[in-house]
């Protein structure tokens, strides 16, 4: 007697495999031969697109120099007098800890602060050169203004108003373009050394700001510097003439000599934080765009869509017939 398969709970019959199923590599070319035409002017219209689109897009240059920590930036030898003197000089509330790696990191912090960068633009008058240039002239080296945000003749900026942004760009505004699309500072790990660069449409201004960056934050670095020695020294005297042990006058003597010392070197050193190893000279070459990069995306991504295109009407053809005949 047969066993009834329909009683069997491990016989699990599966259905035939159906042909339209299975994709037919065959006439999956041929449907992409037929559309060749479409996949061609796709292509075609894109290239030309991104070549029209990167041959109009300004020449961006980029000035940098390198930079090495100044040696004078380390509080002028008071750090050196923390095992002896921690104790007193921590009552006298002067910070020992003003090592040069924390300088030179507070330094490189001011220069990305909004604090700064507002103070540099103002000071250098770069708002309109920032803000309101959209390319350079080689032959005559002169710095193309767009007219539709700034009327060069006037003086006035014609931007449409954009919420709490008027016309006229504001600090905030302008610190996000400099601080995102102009400026960068990066460090070498290995021989603590720093580069600061700048990216603009004219590589004579890019150079200039490189220049202006670091004699500026030397300057403020230096200013910094100045105003809290002598605080402290006027601190540490008004101390010495309240005390009479003969102790505590001597290490007040030896705080203030330190002091003075870093007093003195902050008013001659011009290179206070930064000292210049390769200065910035003016780039002969771009760095952005890349063009020719920028066509071959363009290429790829007019070739994808005419096979998108003729794939997507092949099925949706093969659907229909499908449904005719059922």
């Amino acid at each position: 007697m047969e066993p009834h398969k329909e009683h069997n709970p491990s016989y699990l019959p599966y259905p035939p495999k159906s042909k339209d199923d299975e994709i037919d590599l065959r006439e999956l070319f041929a449907v992409l031969w037929k559309g060749k035409w479409i996949v061609i002017a796709t292509t075609f219209v894109f290239t030309v697109g991104s070549v029209l689109y990167a041959l109009n897009l300004p020449n961006i240059y980029k000035a940098d120099a390198l930079l090495a920590p100044a040696e004078t930036s380390n509080g002028g030898g008071l750090s050196k007098m923390a095992g002896q003197l921690g104790g007193l000089a921590a009552l006298a509330g002067v910070n020992l800890d003003s090592g040069e790696s924390s300088q030179t990191d507070l330094a490189v912090q001011v220069v990305k602060s909004r604090q700064f960068v507002k103070a540099f633009i103002k000071k250098h008058d770069l708002l309109v050169p920032l803000m309101a240039a959209k390319e350079w002239d080689l032959k005559n080296n002169k710095l193309i203004i767009d007219e539709d945000i700034y009327n060069s003749t006037t003086g006035e900026w014609l931007r449409d108003v954009r919420g709490m942004r008027g016309s006229t760009p504001t600090a905030q505004e302008a610190f996000e373009v400099f601080s995102k699309e102009t400026l960068s500072i990066s460090q070498d790990k290995e021989s603590g050394l720093y580069v600061i660069s700048v990216k603009h449409y004219s590589p004579y201004i890019a150079q200039q700001w490189v220049n202006w960056l670091i004699e500026d934050i030397n300057k403020v670095m230096r200013e910094r510097t100045i105003a809290e020695t002598s605080q402290n020294l006027a601190y540490l005297n008004s101390q010495l003439q309240k005390t009479a042990v003969a102790d505590m006058q001597s290490t007040f003597y030896k705080l203030i000599e330190e002091q003075t010392k870093s007093l003195m070197l902050a008013e001659v050193q011009e290179e206070f934080i930064f000292k210049v190893v390769d200065p910035a000279v003016v780039p002969e070459l771009k760095v952005a765009p890349k063009r020719t990069l920028i066509c071959l995306i363009g290429m790829l991504l007019g070739g994808m869509l005419g096979v998108v295109v003729v794939l997507t009407r092949f099925a949706f053809r093969k659907v229909g017939v499908d449904d005719l005949d059922s």
